[in-house]
């Protein structure tokens, strides 16, 4: 009974939320029935003037609303409602003039709820934002349980996850959400980062390796390090992404006013010409309640949000509908190099000390000052030294010198650290190293001198050359290579990869201009850097590699791949274009029915009431076909099919 009566009440605030929501649905549902019953008594006079008044009353708000609209030179298909409203009051037929207001109010409901269903994806993720962490004391790191016997969950403290601090031993229990990105400090851990990724298999990590906020811990309590606050961690810059991304407003006006002019003018000719053949004016209302454009208006943003949803399960975070438009559209893609095209983690070759120094000398200096500087190249270098178990000194003083390298004042010397025109600038002595397919050079200059050069290696992405051959049978017709490092690297990796042009050798505003010269359009930008912030922000539709981790060029982006895997650039293209077929599709299918329904109703075999409700049943079919942009059964089973065979293009290249 108890039970009874909470469903009663939940369904109770259900409805009162509801009325809140949409009033105008609420008001047209309770004159509806007013009208119903007085007509069902015998009162059809009273019925048609309470009908009627409120039907022109709600014209009155739209025709407002309508003329604003073209004031602002915005053309959009409410005439069709307002004229099939108007027609039908003239005519007498005032029940199906409340039905139509009643669909008109009712489709914006609907398409809450439908879009609210294919939002789902977005917002789990917001769900899911860890709102506690468990703090504990600072001697719990030295890991197992305190010698007190007390399990560690009873030593921590609960503090909101927004209070962590970096440097902070946080508990985290079995199934529980990471609140910061950390370093573990137990032994060894599983987490499902499935959220974060799109990796359904947990992921296993060892005492000392990273472990991103958003992941989900496996069965056994851990302790991790906190080395960022949560405003700062992976996670809390995913869901600001994937709010900008809900909140973003599909292209649904662009997409259905492209057919809004046409649909109107063939739906009040064949009004027209039903009335001026039968010579009833009856006729002409029938026609327009068949005519009504809930389902232009609905289908779009359904299927936008939809592809947004599907993209989000892929670990792809799409910021709007528009988005989805361009990329669909995409006819060229410019990649950045290093952490894009190759795995961006290139292993020390060779030092090549030169002028006196030693190998050992040479590289401690160099991470001496590369540890100010947020190039990938620099943790490869900090990597190298700590390897050899070489210290490295603090600066008094450090500058980064964008795209450049780092001037530092180390131990009483100024090094720097970086391309050759850098070092060339206090040393025109600089020697050039040639350089093999792959590598890297990093100058070294001491207190004004060529000091030596570091060789580096970095590998090709062994799906990079499979993803630009998918990207081509989806339409890209042009490929090409921006990046900063010098020609001869470029190109050997453009062919390693199959991409068509390279240009070398960039600063970031030359980046911007390659971009903005490329002839076919619209042109996909891919990148992870911070100097790949304004390229990506220029192009049509920019790229981000999200989980390499640079908040600039995660902002820029028009999309955010946070898996480090650039075979989902072709995901996210390969869904972009099925969601466009879907919304496009489902705007044709309501057309396409509509048209159907009004011809039949010329003849007059479909009377206003009637073609009003079967109007409803349009709107439906819209919004189920729309939907379909939430799932890509040809995608996922295509995938599979991939797979090996891009495994066993890998392994021949490999032979």
């Amino acid at each position: 009974m108890a039970h009874h009566h909470a469903s009663t009440k939940s369904a109770a605030a259900r409805v009162k939320t509801a009325v809140r929501n949409y009033p105008v649905v609420a008001a047209t549902v309770v004159v509806l029935g007013v009208v119903l019953i007085l007509w069902g008594t015998g009162a059809s006079g009273p019925a048609q003037w309470i009908a009627s008044l409120y039907t022109l009353g709600i014209v009155g708000i739209t025709g407002y609303g309508m003329v604003q609209d073209i004031r602002r030179g915005h053309y959009g298909l409410d005439i069709l409602a307002v004229i099939a409203m108007l027609a039908t009051v003239a005519v007498g037929e005032y029940i199906a003039s409340l039905i139509i207001v009643l669909m008109l109010s009712g489709g914006e409901a609907l398409e809450d709820y439908a879009a609210g269903r294919a939002k789902g994806e977005l917002d789990a993720l917001l769900d899911r934002a860890p709102q506690i962490a468990h703090r504990l004391p600072s001697g719990a790191d030295t890991g197992g349980n305190p010698a007190s016997g007390k399990p560690a969950a009873e030593l921590a403290e609960d503090i909101p996850a927004t209070e962590v601090a970096v440097g902070d031993i946080l508990l985290i229990k079995p199934s529980e959400v990471v609140p910061v990105d950390g370093v573990l400090l137990s032994p060894a851990a599983a987490f499902d980062e499935s959220s974060l990724t799109g990796e359904a298999i947990p992921v296993s990590r060892a005492a000392g390796d990273s472990v991103m906020s958003g992941s989900v811990n496996g069965t056994h309590a851990v302790r991790i390090q906190a080395t960022a606050t949560t405003a700062d961690s992976q996670y809390q810059r995913i869901v600001a992404l994937v709010q900008e991304a809900s909140e973003s407003k599909a292209p649904v006006v662009r997409l259905a006013d492209r057919f809004a002019v046409p649909f109107t003018i063939v739906s009040l000719l064949i009004a027209g010409i039903a009335w001026a053949v039968s010579g009833d004016p009856v006729r002409f209302a029938e026609v327009l309640v068949l005519a009504t454009p809930c389902p232009l208006l609905i289908a779009a943003p359904v299927a936008f949000m939809g592809g947004m949803s599907r993209s989000a399960r892929h670990g792809i975070i799409v910021k709007g509908g528009a988005v989805l438009e361009q990329l669909s559209a995409a006819k060229s893609a410019a990649f950045d190099k290093t952490g894009t095209l190759t795995y961006g983690r290139p292993e020390l070759v060779s030092v090549n000390p030169v002028n006196g120094f030693t190998g050992d000398e040479l590289l401690g200096l160099a991470a001496s000052a590369e540890q100010y500087s947020s190039h990938v190249l620099a943790a490869s270098v900090l990597a190298a030294a700590e390897e050899r178990g070489l210290p490295v000194q603090p600066a008094e003083t450090a500058q980064e010198v964008a795209t450049n390298g780092v001037e530092a004042f180390i131990g009483g010397r100024t090094v720097r650290v970086g391309k050759r025109r850098f070092i060339e600038e206090v040393d025109g002595s600089t020697q050039a190293v040639d350089l093999a397919p792959g590598q890297m050079v990093v100058y070294l200059s001491v207190d004004g001198r060529f000091a030596g050069t570091l060789i580096l290696s970095d590998t090709a992405r062994e799906n990079a050359a499979a993803t630009l051959e998918r990207l081509r049978g989806l339409g890209i017709r042009e490929t090409v290579m921006l990046t900063g490092d010098g020609q001869a690297t470029a190109e050997s990796m453009a062919r390693t990869v199959g991409i068509s042009s390279v240009r070398a050798e960039l600063l970031p505003e030359d980046k911007v201009k390659a971009v903005a010269e490329l002839p076919l359009r619209p042109v996909i930008m891919v990148g992870d850097g911070v100097n790949d912030a304004p390229v990506l922000a220029a192009a049509d539709v920019g790229i981000a590699m999200g989980a390499r981790g640079s908040t600039a060029a995660s902002e820029s982006a028009d999309a955010v791949i946070v898996a480090d895997d650039i075979s989902k650039v072709a995901t996210a293209m390969d869904i972009s274009q099925r969601t466009m077929k879907v919304a496009l599709g489902s705007i044709w299918l309501g057309i396409a029915l509509s048209v159907v329904l009004m011809l039949v109703a010329a003849f007059g075999y479909i009377p206003a009431v009637a073609g009003a409700l079967t109007q409803e049943l349009v709107d439906l079919a819209t919004i189920l076909n729309a939907l379909r942009a939430l799932h890509g059964k040809t995608l996922f089973r295509r995938s599979r099919a991939e797979a090996p065979a891009s495994a066993a293009a890998i392994s021949g290249t490999a032979a």
